[in-house]
C-alpha cells in the first residue's frame, strides 16, 4: 500500500522493503505524474505473509498503526488531510480503509485495487474498506470471479464509485493459454499466473491512468454487466460516465455507483465502445435466430474490420435490439458500416417449420431479414449517428452491406 500527498515541506519520509515488482512500478508512475509530491510505501510483509486469515486479521492492526502515523504528520507538519491519497492493494485495500476510519480526521481519497473478498464479503463497513473511510472512496474490481461461494477480490461494491472493468471477471490476456505458455517456460510455479493476472490487473490499469492519462479509459454507469454487454449504458448525461483510475471525477453519492468498461489485454488499456441500435425487418415472423454477425467501422483515422457482435439474445424479427461494439483502436469520426448476417446452422423445430412453410408457399423471398437503419452512439465522444444502406437493396443473408450516414433534410449528417 502506498499513500501520495501534495508536498507541503521539505520532509520526505520513507519505508521500504520486500515488494513486488508492481510497487516500483506504481511508485515511478506516481513521481512522473506528480512531481512535487510525497511517496510513503509501507512495507507490513511480515504480518502480511502469514496464512491469509491471519493476514486478513492483521489489517485492523496495521491500519490502526498507519492511523497514528497520519496524526503524528497532521500535527507536526500542518498537511492538509485533503490532499492525503491512500492506495490499497488487494488486503492492502483494507488496511487503508481502517487507516482512514481510525484516523483523527477525515483523509482526501482512498483508492481501492481489487479488495480482497475472503473474510470481508458481506461484512459490515466497519470490518473492511466503505466510502466512511475518506471524502472520496474509488474502488477498481478485477477479480471478482466466484467459485463455491469464494471469491478472490471483493464482489459488493464497497466505495463511492465502484469500477469492474470486463465485468470485474477475468481480464483480457488471463486466460488458459497464456499460462500454459509461462507454464512452458517457469514451470508448474505459473499455474497461479490466472487468478493473479486478473487481481493484479487493478494495479497496472491504475498505473496505466497515470502514465497514459491522454488515453484515460472511460468508464460507464449501468444496473449490470449484462444490460452493459448489451450496450445499453453508454450516455454520459447526469455524472453517468466517468474516468478510469488516478484523474476520476469524485462523486459522492449516498449510495454505490456500480460502473463498466471494457479494455485491452496491454497497457495502454483503452478501448472505444460504439452502442448499436439495430431494428430487423421481416415481413414473414421469424424468431429464435442465433446469426454470426460481424461489423467493420471505418473512420477519419482509419478502420477496424471483422468486429463480431455479441449476441446476448436470440434475434426477433421486428424488434430493435442493441449491441455493444469495441474497437481497440480510435479511428476517429465514424463515416461508414459495414455489416455481414451469417445465418447460423442451428435451427430451432419452431424456426424451421417457419422456413418451410415460406418455401412452401413461395414467400421465401418475403422471409429475408432486412436491415434498412444503424444507430450508433459513441461512449467517448457522446456523438450519435444514423446510418442507412448505401443503395436500394436489403440485407441479403450471407452479403456484406455497407451503410453510410444517413441525410437529414436532404442534408449529410456531420
Amino acid at each position: 500500500m502506498s499513500r501520495l500527498w501534495k508536498r507541503t515541506s521539505p520532509f520526505i519520509p520513507l519505508v521500504s522493503g520486500l515488494f513486488e515488482s508492481w510497487v516500483a512500478k506504481l511508485v515511478s508512475a506516481l513521481y512522473e505524474r506528480e512531481q512535487d509530491a510525497n511517496v510513503i510505501v509501507v512495507d507490513w510483509l511480515y504480518t502480511a505473509q502469514n496464512q491469509y486469515p491471519v493476514a486478513a486479521q492483521n489489517t485492523k492492526m496495521v491500519g490502526q498503526e498507519i492511523a497514528h502515523f497520519i496524526d503524528w504528520l497532521e500535527e507536526a507538519t500542518n498537511i492538509p488531510l485533503e490532499n492525503l491519497h491512500l492506495i490499497g492493494y488487494s488486503l492492502g485495500a483494507h488496511v487503508a480503509g481502517f487507516a482512514g476510519s481510525h484516523a483523527s480526521n477525515k483523509v482526501g481519497r482512498i483508492t481501492g485495487l481489487d479488495p480482497a473478498g475472503p473474510d470481508f464479503e458481506g461484512e459490515h463497513a466497519h470490518h473492511r474498506l466503505s466510502p466512511d473511510d475518506a471524502h472520496f472512496v474509488d474502488v477498481l474490481h478485477t477479480f471478482t470471479q466466484g467459485s463455491l461461494g469464494f471469491s478472490i477480490g471483493i464482489q459488493q461494491p464497497v466505495g463511492h464509485v465502484d469500477i469492474y472493468p470486463n465485468g470485474g471477471s477475468f481480464q483480457p490476456g488471463c486466460n488458459l493459454q497464456s499460462t500454459l505458455e509461462n507454464i512452458s517456460k517457469y514451470g508448474l510455479f505459473a499455474i497461479t499466473d490466472i487468478p493473479r493476472c486478473s487481481h493484479e490487473r487493478s494495479i497496472h490499469l491504475f498505473i496505466d491512468s497515470l502514465v497514459n492519462e491522454q488515453e484515460a479509459s472511460m468508464a460507464y454507469r449501468c444496473g449490470s454487466n449484462d444490460m452493459f454487454d448489451r450496450g445499453m449504458c453508454l450516455s454520459c448525461r447526469k455524472n453517468h460516465c466517468n474516468t478510469v483510475g488516478y484523474n476520476i471525477r469524485k462523486i459522492r453519492m449516498t449510495r454505490s455507483i456500480k460502473m463498466y468498461t471494457k479494455t485491452k489485454d496491454s497497457m495502454p488499456f483503452r478501448v472505444y465502445h460504439y452502442q448499436l441500435k439495430i431494428l430487423f425487418s421481416s415481413k414473414v415472423d421469424r424468431s429464435e435466430m442465433e446469426p454470426s454477425l460481424t461489423v467493420s467501422l471505418i473512420g477519419t483515422k482509419g478502420e477496424v474490420e471483422d468486429l463480431k457482435l455479441t449476441v446476448k439474445e436470440k434475434i426477433t424479427t421486428n424488434k430493435t435490439h442493441s449491441f455493444l461494439l469495441v474497437a481497440e483502436k480510435d479511428i476517429g469520426d465514424l463515416l461508414m458500416v459495414k455489416f455481414k448476417w451469417q445465418e447460423s446452422t442451428n435451427w430451432s423445430a419452431s424456426s424451421m417449420l417457419k422456413m418451410v412453410s415460406s418455401w412452401w408457399s413461395g414467400d421465401s423471398a418475403d422471409s429475408e431479414v432486412e436491415v434498412h437503419k444503424i444507430r450508433i452512439r459513441v461512449g467517448e465522444t457522446q456523438k450519435k449517428m444514423v446510418f442507412c444502406i448505401e443503395g436500394p437493396h436489403a440485407l441479403s443473408l450471407q452479403q456484406e452491406v455497407t451503410f453510410v450516414k444517413c441525410k437529414i433534410n436532404g442534408k449529410k449528417q456531420t
